[in-house]
């Protein structure tokens, strides 16, 4: 649990009669995360995306935290404490945090972050004109099993089996998982999934490579694993297991590839609808976000050290190439 105050302010006469309709003295925004407390790179990219809405220097502006850490069984009474609490708006990061938020009210705003499809998980029932108090960014994970197996291939070329880690305890798992299965038949691989859902588990699905003879592994886009990623990228290495990854944070940290969605761009989004709200937008004005490109990022040194010759093909379309 935490909290965050800092100074914001433009469009504060919109902002106030927000807060006033939710009997607050101030604009109060809840944070609810289903992992960990994002990082600092996070946390200004939100920050950005309320000075770009408008909510600019001069207001006093708090924002209560509230993490899972990964345990989900946690949200649902971490969202009913900020919902008590009657903050302004809720932002909720990704999609259990979101389902959990919108279990909890239908009259706070809510803005998500999610990689999931947005209405197959229930979110909302429109992405362009909202129902309800809920809308926000999806990043749509669940569609970009085909280009992640794809661009693993092109880089391994003699993988034919790919080992995919999950959370099983996370909705958005099943329909990552149903992707990947249907991208792998069409592209002749074979898929194994290994579930993980605590640190231990974690260890014990790398232990489980070696002995299943797996020499590829996929990590599919889940709050605790990106919350976990210094271990996974760790593991990795030490096991000297050629990885793929949703986020660039993992290559960055030393991780051989990603491809995904922007995480900065996402919480400045998010940032700017949370921006949007407090000074008087409902979430039915704004549709839901998808992103228009995804970028790849590829770790030339940790593919040395695994004795990978990324192809120049590949090399060209990198969004990032670190060296």
């Amino acid at each position: 649990m935490k909290r965050r105050e800092f100074l914001a302010g433009l469009g504060w006469t919109a902002a106030f009669s927000v807060a006033a309709r939710a009997q607050q003295p101030r604009p109060v925004i809840g944070f609810l995360h289903q992992g960990a407390l994002p990082p600092a790179p996070l946390e200004a990219a939100f920050r950005k995306g309320l000075a770009e809405a408008g909510i600019g220097e001069g207001l006093g502006l708090t924002i209560e935290d509230r993490a899972a850490d990964g345990q989900y069984d946690r949200l649902p009474a971490l969202a009913a404490d900020l919902v008590s609490r009657q903050v302004t708006v809720i932002a909720a990061d990704f999609l259990p945090a979101a389902l959990a938020a919108k279990a909890a009210t239908q009259t706070i705003p809510i803005v998500f972050l999610s990689g999931s499809d947005p209405i197959g998980s229930g979110l909302v029932s429109s992405v362009n004109r909202p129902t309800g108090n809920v809308t926000g960014i999806a990043f749509m994970f669940t569609r970009l099993g085909a280009k992640n197996l794809e661009l693993f291939r092109e880089l391994v070329p003699s993988v034919t089996t790919i080992a995919v880690l999950f959370n099983p305890i996370n909705p958005n798992s099943e329909p990552q998982l149903r992707d990947l299965q249907a991208a792998a038949r069409a592209l002749g691989l074979e898929i194994v999934t290994l579930g993980a859902s605590s640190i231990q588990e974690i260890d014990s699905a790398f232990l489980t490579l070696p002995q299943r003879e797996i020499r590829a592994l996929l990590v599919t886009a889940d709050g605790f694993l990106i919350s976990r990623q210094d271990q996974l990228v760790a593991l990795a290495a030490r096991h000297a297991i050629p990885t793929m990854y949703p986020l660039r944070q993992y290559a960055d940290a030393g991780g051989l590839m990603s491809y995904g969605a922007n995480l900065p761009d996402a919480f400045r989004e998010c940032g700017t609808y949370v921006g949007r709200i407090l000074k008087g937008a409902m979430p039915a004005d704004l549709p839901v976000l998808q992103p228009s490109t995804y970028e790849l990022v590829i770790n030339l040194k940790t593919a040395k050290a695994l004795g990978i010759n990324v192809p120049p093909t590949l090399i060209a379309i990198a969004d990032q190439v670190i060296e």
